[in-house]
């Protein structure tokens, strides 16, 4: 599929989520008698040696930098199993963990950070993450990083429904004044025991829904970084180091890679990255297009990251387009606090 057909139907599937749609599928229903056997090989190898264990990485990141006076940042994850950090036997592996001690070392501030993700979520869930994010007036979160998607393909979720769910979490944390920053769906073509024509089509909607999370995102106010195949070349090349045990969770570098990517974003909108880094930079593509556009490249281009930048302009909204240096963080185990622990942790799902 083309950036600019990707674009079109993008935009399609953001209308229908928020005008009340209906449900815009991602894989067509013709393919998916063909596809049954391969989905049932898929599951026998998927899975397997699948750890139960989420490491429980809540807790204060960055004592080092404490100061009397002055609060922690406050940093929440919603999403699914892989902003749960599933897959992984370490606190200090988990992408949220990760991006807190990040964090704290850019700010020189501790970060506060709590974990709400639900392994094996879909969209859906969020409403009932964000109303355990939002329970306590006093304690809205400065940032809330969302990684959500790769369920709603594997479960057949419409893609209307799954962006309306997703803009309404954003439009919540928003307007109770939260930054938000959004990991769209991962490509799960990547996936190793996933044979053609599957790999096709999962590539292909999960992209899709990429395309679509960055529009319903960016339209509520929050930005987005595509994960989409920021892992694929070193899969391809090195599986066994940057596949989980289930041979479909990252491994601890594999989380490593995905926080590295969406740090330099959490930063820049908390207002901590270097002002001149706000600039497109003509020199790696960075620039101003069309929200659907922009929505339709960052799909194609693992760690790119979108924002809102005029309301409106020739053809509707357009928005920022920002490949960003990335920076390596050093994971660092956390000191509990009365927030340390998921909202309702389980040990299945994806």
């Amino acid at each position: 599929m083309t950036s600019m057909s990707r674009a079109r139907v993008a935009r399609r599937i953001a209308a229908g989520a928020a005008y009340g749609g209906g449900g815009i599928g991602l894989v067509g229903a013709a393919a998916v008698g063909l596809l049954l056997a391969e989905v049932r090989l898929a599951k026998r190898q998927v899975g397997n040696g699948a750890t139960p264990h989420v490491p429980q990485a809540g807790g204060r990141y960055g004592h080092a930098y404490a100061t009397p006076g002055e609060p922690p940042l406050r940093l929440t994850m919603l999403g699914d199993s892989t902003a749960a950090g599933q897959g992984v036997h370490r606190a200090s592996q988990t992408p949220a963990a990760l991006l807190a001690s990040g964090l704290a070392a850019v700010a020189e501030r501790p970060v506060e950070l709590r974990n709400v993700a639900l392994p094996g979520a879909t969209s859906d869930d969020l409403d009932r993450q964000v109303a355990l994010v939002l329970a306590d007036s006093t304690r809205v979160p400065d940032i809330c990083v969302i990684m959500i998607g790769a369920n709603d393909v594997t479960h057949h979720m419409p893609a209307t429904r799954s962006v309306r769910h997703l803009a309404s979490a954003v439009r919540r944390l928003r307007t109770a004044g939260a930054e938000v920053v959004v990991g769209t769906c991962p490509d799960l073509g990547t996936i190793e025991p996933v044979q053609q024509p599957l790999r096709w089509l999962a590539r292909r909607a999960s992209r899709q829904l990429a395309a679509a999370q960055t529009i319903g995102v960016v339209e509520q106010g929050g930005r987005t970084v595509s994960l989409g195949d920021l892992l694929g070349p070193e899969f391809a090349a090195n599986p066994r180091e940057l596949f989980g045990p289930d041979n479909y969770h990252p491994s601890a570098e594999g989380y490593a890679t995905a926080a590295m990517a969406v740090l330099p974003t959490v930063c820049a909108a908390l207002g901590l990255w270097p002002a001149d880094e706000e600039r497109p930079d003509a020199s790696r593509r960075e620039g101003f297009l069309p929200v659907a556009r922009a929505a339709a490249e960052a799909a194609s281009e693992a760690g790119t990251e979108v924002a809102a930048a005029m309301a409106t302009g020739p053809k509707g909204p357009w928005a920022l387009l920002k490949r960003r240096r990335r920076r390596r963080v050093s994971p660092t185990e956390p000191t509990p606090t009365a927030h340390a622990g998921p909202g309702n942790p389980s040990p299945s799902g994806v």
